[in-house]
């Protein structure tokens, strides 16, 4: 087990476009070492999702795992691409592993289709809804430079993980 350092709000990568991985690089055990550290960082973090910008590799690769009733299953995604959002909006919490204790609302398609290499280097094509949809999207976002505060419409809503479970949560928090 590996665990790797979070990169945080500030530093720059999370500000970059990730770049592509080679193909071919995919089933090497270096980067099939990389995949397994990702998915030990995520849980030690209880995170369900994380993107390779997040522990300082400018690579577009992504992991992501939830369980229970409303969960999604073990995901990874290499040089994903979002190639359909449906027309429905869903608001949910977000949060996230590089900004530490804050949770926002964020507006996002419910329904999204996918293309990316999984972790045997074989093009995946597939429909996410809902927790998973979000979550995919909210990974590719890092991969884009892009972080959830930056989607948020109404930053009244961004508050201290402490104050959420105060005053808005409703259901077991979730950072992706």
């Amino acid at each position: 087990m590996g665990l790797l350092p979070i990169a945080k709000v500030g530093n720059p990568i999370l500000r970059k476009i990730a770049e592509p991985v080679e193909v071919n690089r995919i089933q090497t055990p270096a980067f099939q070492e990389f995949i397994s550290d990702m998915f030990d960082t995520m849980v030690e973090h209880n995170g369900i999702g994380l993107a390779a910008p997040q522990v300082s590799r400018s690579e577009q690769v992504v992991v992501m795992e939830c369980q229970g009733d409303n969960g999604f299953p073990r995901t990874v995604l290499i040089n994903p691409k979002i190639i359909f959002y449906g027309p429905q909006q869903t608001e949910m919490w977000e949060g996230c592993l590089s900004i530490d204790g804050l949770q926002g609302q964020v507006t996002r398609p419910s329904m999204v289709r996918v293309q990316a290499f999984d972790q045997e280097g074989i093009v995946q094509d597939w429909e996410a809804q809902g927790l998973y949809a979000v979550c995919i999207q909210h990974e590719i976002d890092h991969l884009l430079g892009k972080l959830f505060i930056d989607r948020m419409t109404d930053m009244s809503t961004l508050t201290q993980l402490q104050e959420f479970e105060t005053y808005w949560q409703t259901e077991p928090a979730t950072i992706i």
